[in-house]
């Protein structure tokens, strides 16, 4: 499954939120450093959808606030 997320970096708590079946806004703890932030994204993401983090691909948007990720 694929889907389209929006990330917000640096929130106060880590949270999902889905606006429809294929587009979510996830805010993340983490800075948008280094990568940091897209590994927090795939852990909560991972949690979220009950997926070991290997299963969380992502596809396009490494550098950007729109992402699109692929859910094995």
């Amino acid at each position: 499954m694929k889907i389209t997320i929006r990330v917000k970096p640096n929130a106060r708590k880590n949270e999902v939120k889905q606006i429809d079946t294929r587009n979510y806004i996830i805010s993340v703890t983490a800075p948008p450093v280094e990568g940091r932030a897209n590994e927090k994204v795939v852990e909560v993401l991972a949690e979220y959808f009950g997926k070991p983090k290997r299963c969380v691909i992502l596809l396009r948007g490494g550098t950007g606030k729109i992402k699109v990720i692929e859910i094995l």
